[in-house]
């Protein structure tokens, strides 16, 4: 099952081993096979040799972009019918339904790697924002993964803009606490959880790559490491990650600290 890639192309990519299908429990199976009784499957397409260069490293890794195949299905049945139309052109209309993260391979993974799990945040991540520590966590979790002779991966789930909420409500927020409230009560004061972030895919893709060995874990939050726990991961220990300390988030870093987050006081002082 795949969207809106020419068929020959489709099975182009599978006969070559780039396009592949896991369960839940992380094992492979056929592409063509029907959803399993869990009703998730996910695909993965890859690996992409990637160049990347950020403030804190240089360096080439293997990147995977997967997706529910649940999610694929439905886009297939319009694409279909866009093809059938002779209106391909409308393509792009297909990508706001889907939720594609992506696992990058860092250095060469070996027992006991380091795993970053991070939620996109395209404020931080790509706007460079300081209201938050995002994307500061990002370029130096890649950089802390890459320096460790047991290399590992970074899986950037693009579903999970602040923290589960969506970036029209995120944008809310910050205009809430613009006026006083924190990130957390600027989410109550919306109707919504503190983090309604799933971390199921995650979970997965996790056991597809590292199997049941145990791994470390870059987060200072322990919902993080409940979640992949309770999702069948094991093994796992914290490190604490804290970076891009400033003016303008320490008082989103108090915030999380008194939700919960292993954090100190010396962690975020400048």
């Amino acid at each position: 099952m795949f969207t809106y890639i020419n068929p020959d192309v489709r099975k182009r990519l599978i006969a070559q081993g780039k396009l592949l299908r896991i369960d839940e429990s992380g094992q492979l199976i056929d592409v063509h096979a029907p959803e399993p009784p869990s009703g998730l499957s996910i695909n993965l397409l890859g690996p992409v040799p990637l160049p990347i260069a950020l403030p804190s490293v240089e360096t080439t890794v293997d990147w995977y972009a997967t997706v529910r195949s649940t999610e694929l299905g439905r886009v297939e049945s319009l694409a279909s019918k866009l093809r059938e139309r002779g209106e391909q052109n409308l393509f792009a209309h297909l990508v706001s339904p889907l939720a594609i993260n992506s696992v990058l391979v860092i250095g060469k993974p070996a027992e006991n790697c380091l795993i970053r799990v991070h939620s996109n945040c395209l404020s931080g991540d790509v706007f460079g924002s300081q209201r938050c520590d995002c994307g500061p966590q990002l370029d130096t979790a890649i950089a802390r993964i890459n320096a460790d002779p047991a290399g590992g991966y970074l899986v950037y789930m693009a579903g999970h803009e602040g923290r589960g909420i969506g970036l029209w409500a995120k944008a809310a927020t910050y205009l809430l606490q613009d006026s006083g409230e924190n990130t957390y009560q600027a989410n109550r004061s919306l109707g919504l959880p503190d983090d309604s972030r799933d971390f199921t895919d995650a979970a997965v893709l996790i056991k597809y790559f590292v199997g049941d060995k145990p791994f470390r874990l870059l987060t200072n939050n322990p919902k993080k490491i409940e979640d992949l726990t309770r999702c069948g991961l094991h093994g796992i220990t914290q490190e604490k990650h804290v970076s891009g300390v400033g003016e303008w988030n320490r008082r989103y870093l108090h915030a999380k600290k008194e939700w919960g987050h292993r954090l100190d006081d010396e962690d975020i002082s400048f």
